[in-house]
């Protein structure tokens, strides 16, 4: 028997069961569908994160105030006051500094603000002037606050997009007040949108911006001050003077602010991060979880698999007659395995197929809320097939080699 003909008697015999053939092939589907579903769904986070995190700004470094330790229990970065309004200045001179472009102190917490009738929680965020060309962020109207505001200790404010529109709707709010912690400001800017969710969660659009001044002495006053008194920090952002000096100006940011907390032995009490060590971190969390989850998904796949096989021992048994009788007319062993073969890859890739169209089907319905992008990528597919064809091949390897060795009499006589 030729191979095209092979493939015939094997299409032949599985649809003259469809119902089963369609049952057999669901755990594939299933399995295969998840799979899909879950990698495109992790590659569509991980390009979330990697949009993210190259957004917030170029060749951009973090500085984090240190951790406290209580009872043996290390806290969360920015617990410790490490970090202050002198260290961010110190970070500027060009003469220890000479890898470093531009350095923006924050101060930040949120706090209630209204504006017109309407008020919302959001986050404060008092900075400098610097802040705009080290997140590569502009307004989009009006203006940045400038030096000049920032030495005034000015009551002016500029606003994200989404604390916009929360606010006063689609009018143009530059020139209106807002009251934040009921002190008045004057807005001055909208930034551009930005889109997206912050490094740290929340809309990076939610937000407000103040000169850093402001922030320190007429909003947070002495909750914005180290035990000493000193105007203190949450975060520094730093940028590199370009991409190939990122490890210079990190490891002068830690020469400079270990020569000014006088630490000689000790442990930093800071914490000086790149854009890539925090996308590094943040997609390898995501790769686990996309393993661990499409990992669950294939238990289905192997269920799936075990089912093939079942039906096709069956199909042995009740084809054992029919395998008599075309062995006494001439068809060989090869035979009898090839198109018990072909049924079985058959069965495993036509499901890996519905599997793979399920899947991207559910990747479109996530894509359809607008939650997350997914993405299907061509190795996820040709892995599905790839298995398909792997399952097909090994789990019908034994029915078919259990058909061919049938002898013709026993088969002949079996009822």
């Amino acid at each position: 028997m030729s191979f095209l003909e092979s493939i015939r008697v094997s299409f032949r015999s599985l649809s003259a069961n469809k119902l089963r053939s369609i049952l057999t092939m669901l755990g594939i589907i299933i399995g295969v569908g998840a799979v899909i579903a879950l990698l495109s769904i992790g590659e569509g986070a991980g390009a979330a994160i990697t949009q993210q995190i190259q957004g917030i700004g170029s060749n951009l470094i973090f500085v984090l105030p240190g951790q406290t330790t209580s009872s043996g229990i290390r806290s969360a970065f920015g617990s410790a006051s490490t970090l202050t309004l002198a260290d961010a200045n110190a970070l500027n001179d060009p003469l220890c500094c000479s890898a470093i472009g531009s350095v923006a102190p924050v101060y930040q917490r949120n706090v209630q603000v209204t504006g017109g009738s309407n008020n919302t929680n959001t986050n404060v965020t008092g900075t400098t002037p610097s802040y705009q060309t080290v997140r590569n962020w502009y307004p989009a109207l009006g203006r940045f606050f400038n030096q000049r505001d920032l030495e005034s200790v000015a009551r002016v404010a500029v606003i994200g997009a989404t604390t916009a529109k929360t606010l006063f709707g689609a009018q143009d709010p530059v020139g209106l007040t807002i009251k934040i912690d009921r002190i008045p400001f004057k807005v001055i800017g909208v930034m551009s949108e930005k889109g997206g969710g912050g490094m740290f969660g929340g809309s990076q659009d939610d937000v407000i911006f103040t000169p850093i001044t402001t922030a320190q002495r007429r909003l947070f006053g002495t909750s914005a001050q180290t035990a000493q008194g000193a105007p203190r920090v949450t975060t520094v952002f730093v940028s590199a003077a370009s991409e190939k000096q990122m490890d210079t100006a990190m490891a002068q940011i830690t020469q400079v602010l270990r020569q000014r907390h006088r630490i000689l032995y000790q442990q930093d009490d800071f914490t000086v991060l790149s854009q890539k060590d925090i996308l590094g971190a943040l997609n390898q969390i995501t790769d686990i979880l996309t393993i661990f989850l499409a990992s669950i998904a294939a238990i289905s796949l192997l269920v799936g698999v075990i089912g093939i096989m079942n039906i096709m021992l069956v199909s042995v048994t009740e084809r054992t007659r029919e395998i008599g009788i075309r062995k006494a007319i001439g068809a060989r062993r090869r035979d009898i395995l090839l198109q018990f073969l072909i049924e079985a890859i058959t069965m495993s890739v036509t499901g890996g197929v519905i599997g793979i169209l399920f899947g991207s089907a559910i990747g479109a319905v996530v894509n359809a809320t607008g939650l997350i992008k997914t993405a299907v990528a061509p190795s996820s597919v040709i892995l599905a097939v790839g298995f398909s064809v792997a399952v097909g091949l090994f789990f019908g390897l034994y029915p078919a080699a259990r058909a061919a060795s049938l002898h013709p009499i026993d088969a002949l006589r079996y009822e």
